[in-house]
């Protein structure tokens, strides 16, 4: 049996991501960071909690990522380790780099250090484009990071690749743009949104605040996106892939489909609110899936609107259950909050 690391398990990709190798066959190992709250609920949605093996850690100490390494001898590693919050990038620059960016190089040199052989993923992000030079962007855009999360993440992407080209690693990184689920943190606008129809529906919110609601992103469903990552490990060569759906949303609209899907109208409900806006907004982002499409056979299947009403039905099914397991603890009206993308 193959085993995998995952960095950044309980997040909502590794979550998806541990489901889907543990279908494969995988004995999956995350990598988990001390905190004072319970991280666990992603797992518990969707029923891995116990099929999944825990290993204490933290991106920013060499000494435990070599340690679970060696506990879990992975053929495969997959870092989804951040600070993954833009808005938050600004207001926590250098903890963003440490973990964001130097982290990737700490992971490369455990593996370096312990195991060459391991295959490497590095989750890179649409967001290094920042200020757009194509109105596609593909793999051969050039980089304009417009966040100190984006510059970290360019970090980390180019230090995988001169890991890959110094000491012939089999390390690649996907250039994921926007992917969503009913996992999504509620600091991102799509589940802002959905969390926000799913109360004020339900008569315990009356309004929602947004910042740029004309901003454009390519949104995709993250379980979706998940096989793009483990397929890149199954090529005889490592590279880099952007993984888009290759089609571009307002904000606005997605709200607009979030809204109508309980038979509400958001004009009467989301208000603009200028405070809102980031110090350097990214304005619109659409990705070019060719590559993957062709060298992995990968390509999104689940439409925008389908992905929007799981959102919202999962969230109508939470607020409903408050105070259950499954609902984040701690959460709070987050209709005027920054919210990233």
């Amino acid at each position: 049996m193959r085993s995998v690391l995952i960095t950044g398990i309980t997040g909502q990709d590794g979550a998806y991501l541990a489901h889907l190798l543990l279908g494969k066959g995988y004995k999956v190992y995350g990598l988990l960071a001390r905190r004072s709250t319970c991280t666990l609920w992603r797992l518990e949605y969707l029923g891995i909690s116990k099929q999944v093996e825990l290993i204490e850690g933290d991106m920013a100490d060499l000494s435990s990522l070599i340690r679970a390494i060696q506990i879990a001898k992975p053929a495969e590693i997959y870092n989804l380790a951040a600070q993954s919050f833009v808005g938050t990038s600004w207001d926590q620059p250098i903890l963003t780099a440490h973990v964001t960016g130097l982290g990737v190089l700490n992971l490369l040199e455990a593996i370096r250090l312990t195991d060459p052989g391991i295959r490497f993923y590095q989750a890179s992000t649409s967001e290094m484009f920042g200020y757009i030079q194509e109105a596609v962007q593909s793999e051969t855009t050039p980089f304009h990071p417009r966040s100190p999360y984006g510059v970290a993440k360019l970090y980390g992407h180019w230090i995988t690749v001169n890991y890959r080209e110094s000491f012939e690693m089999f390390a690649c990184s996907g250039i994921l743009f926007n992917h969503e689920s009913p996992l999504r943190g509620i600091e991102f606008v799509t589940r802002k949104v959905t969390d926000a129809v799913a109360r004020i529906k339900l008569g315990k919110q009356t309004k929602l605040h947004l910042g740029n609601i004309d901003a454009k992103r390519d949104w995709g469903f993250a379980g979706d996106y998940v096989e793009a990552m483990w397929l890149m490990l199954q090529q005889q060569e490592a590279d880099d892939y952007v993984v888009a759906t290759g089609y571009t949303t307002t904000v606005r609209e997605m709200c607009r489909i979030a809204f109508e899907y309980v038979g509400l109208h958001y004009e009467d409900y989301v208000m603009h609110d200028p405070k809102l806006y980031r110090p350097a907004e990214v304005d619109i982002l659409l990705g070019n899936p060719e590559k993957a499409n062709t060298k992995l056979g990968w390509e999104a299947r689940t439409p925008l609107e389908q992905l929007i009403h799981m959102m919202v039905d999962a969230d109508l099914n939470r607020v409903k259950k408050e105070g259950s397991s499954l609902v984040l603890v701690g959460e709070k009206d987050w209709s005027k909050s920054l919210a990233s993308f």
